[in-house]
């Protein structure tokens, strides 16, 4: 079998030329085939009497780390001075200049022999050597070793929805009488009973028990179909539901008004016209993203604005969630300016991802409206004094204690504004 083997190496696997070699047909024998390998020979660099000794061996060069030259592109041109130095006679041994000229011929075949090379933990001399036939035979039939560049993702623009949005959402479960036998979607066992069965999500639907409501996890997917209205809607909810990264009314009126009222006068302090604001809330609860907000359905910037205030006021959780208020409200009250921009900022984290991402948006928004504030006369402190109490709601509807955190529902705003590029 040795002496098989030993044929069938010195007839196929070392061909002198490498234009005639015929891959052999590699089966059971190719581990006493690697086994009969002979061992490496220390031969000197033929580039330059300063490199040391490296060891050779059909091909593979194992000498330091390969130069950058080496694992450049596969479309480098042939060096002419070589070429020239070949022609006189120099420059190597005839097996080396051989080698090198193949190497050039077939520029793509040598660099997709150097990635499998690296991969493989083998390192390549600075000069066009070929690889060991079988490497080589691999290294051919792996097409998807290539040596294209790898791709680089562009700089996403800072203020564009995403298309796809990982937020996490709790199912509204409600107490619900099925009609009919039901099954639970989580267990699998009936529900048994005349009425109250279960509970129901009332955002995507799902039907489970009331012990198993607090065992499912939080991967609701709001359906359309069950989302009657835009306003008074769960902010993760209609986000969830219409597959965005910010609700569509926020985008819509920011974009109307920077479109055409960041010189406006009294911005966000000047109210508009109750039943044209009416008419615009009601515009998106029936059309959604179809609703006309355009300067020919409602002339006055005012109604855009109120209508936005409006919606962020009616939320039935805040912007700057209940759970997060009162860490807010403290950070606001701390005495050094760094600490209380640190306190805010830890405080943002916090916020659910929809939340964090509207609030962001929407601060920008605000930070880009006080640039034209000769023009509006709405600076960072008017815009706190606005929508302080519009993004900030303390859990318990006491108007004592509201209008005693007004002060610090201001500032927090108004620091959000003026430091919106390094709090978000």
């Amino acid at each position: 079998m040795a002496a098989s083997s030993s044929s069938s190496l010195s007839g196929s696997s070392l061909s002198s030329d490498p234009e005639d070699y015929q891959p052999p047909i590699w089966k059971s024998y190719c581990f006493p085939l690697v086994l009969h390998l002979p061992a490496p020979l220390l031969l000197p660099s033929p580039s330059s009497s300063l490199f040391p000794p490296v060891a050779c061996f059909a091909g593979i060069r194992s000498d330091a780390e390969p130069p950058p030259s080496c694992l450049s592109s596969g479309d480098e041109e042939p060096n002419p001075a070589m070429e020239a130095e070949e022609g006189r006679g120099g420059g190597g041994t005839p097996a080396e200049l051989m080698t090198h000229r193949t190497a050039t011929k077939r520029p793509a075949d040598r660099k997709r022999q150097e990635l499998l090379a690296l991969a493989l933990g083998i390192r390549l001399g600075c000069k066009g050597t070929l690889l060991w036939k079988p490497v080589k035979l691999l290294a051919s039939s792996c097409p998807q070793i290539s040596s294209s560049p790898p791709v680089r993702r562009s700089a996403a623009v800072r203020d564009s929805p995403e298309k796809q949005c990982t937020y996490e959402k709790i199912h509204n479960f409600k107490v619900h009488t099925f009609r009919g036998p039901h099954w639970c979607e989580y267990c699998a066992n009936f529900m048994w009973g005349l009425i109250a069965q279960g509970v129901r999500c009332s955002d995507c639907g799902l039907n489970v028990h009331k012990q198993c409501s607090k065992l499912v996890p939080s991967d609701c997917q709001p359906d359309l179909r069950r989302i009657k209205k835009v306003f008074s809607c769960d902010l993760t909810t209609l986000v969830k539901a219409h597959n965005t990264t910010r609700p569509m009314v926020v985008d819509m009126c920011v974009r109307e008004i920077e479109l055409r009222g960041l010189k406006s006068e009294g911005l966000y302090r000047v109210s508009g016209f109750s039943e044209h604001i009416e008419d615009v809330r009601l515009a998106f609860d029936r059309e959604g993203e179809k609703a006309d907000i355009s300067a020919d359905a409602y002339a006055d910037i005012n109604i855009i604005a109120g209508a936005l205030k409006l919606y962020l006021r009616d939320l039935p959780i805040p912007v700057i969630t209940f759970d997060l208020y009162s860490k807010f409200i403290q950070a606001a009250k701390h005495p050094n300016a760094d600490s209380r921009l640190e306190a805010i900022h830890d405080s943002l984290l916090q916020l659910p991802p929809a939340h964090y991402e509207t609030l962001r948006y929407l601060m920008a928004h605000l930070k880009r409206v006080t640039m034209f504030e000769k023009d509006n006369l709405m600076n960072s402190e008017n815009l706190g004094i606005v929508f302080g109490p519009t993004l900030m709601q303390p859990p318990e509807q006491n108007a004592l204690l509201t209008l005693n955190d007004m002060r610090q529902q201001k500032l927090v705003v108004q620091l959000l504004v003026e430091h919106e590029d390094v709090l978000f």
